[in-house]
């Protein structure tokens, strides 16, 4: 059983090739939903309170970015490399800039920051799901085989 999960997508149906695909994207869109608030705004501490707390929890963060690794190497073991940036990385970045456009910060002057801290926390994602992919792949037995060939074709080896 465990070999037709690990088996490389392109050697599967389409109709399986694609559900694992959707399945995959909805993963990603689940693990952001639950594991970040969907209003990124800070919050007085208490009610009167100058002080102002961050809805986002460093557990959340984690879980998040733990979920959405395992995500990343399952596709960079199954899929080509940009898989993996379409269907772990692209969902959160586009709830993200949601979240972002529709829940305006207070007018203190870094209101206008947010695209900054968008493409700052999608590129370090987009980064790591990338990464985590391509060295996922290297223990692909598939591509293994082929380089194999490849060499043996050219008188390499």
């Amino acid at each position: 059983m465990t070999e037709k999960l690990l088996r490389p997508l392109r050697t599967r149906p389409w109709p399986e090739r694609w559900l694992t695909r959707v399945l995959g994207a909805a993963l990603s869109c689940a693990a952001y939903l639950v594991c970040i608030p969907w209003d990124l705004r800070n919050r007085p501490e208490s009610p009167g309170s100058e002080v102002e707390t961050t809805p986002v929890t460093g557990t959340g963060v984690l879980a998040l970015a733990a979920i959405l690794l395992l995500l990343a190497v399952h596709f960079g073991l199954r899929d080509a490399l940009a898989w993996p940036l379409l269907l772990v990385a692209a969902p959160p970045a586009v709830l993200l800039h949601v979240s972002l456009r529709t829940h305006p910060g207070p007018a203190d002057g870094l209101a206008g920051a947010w695209p900054l801290t968008w493409a700052a926390v999608t590129l370090l994602g987009a980064t790591a799901v990338l990464v985590a992919s391509a060295l996922a792949r290297q223990f692909r037995t598939d591509l293994v085989d082929a380089m194999e060939e490849e060499m043996a074709l050219a008188g390499l080896r």
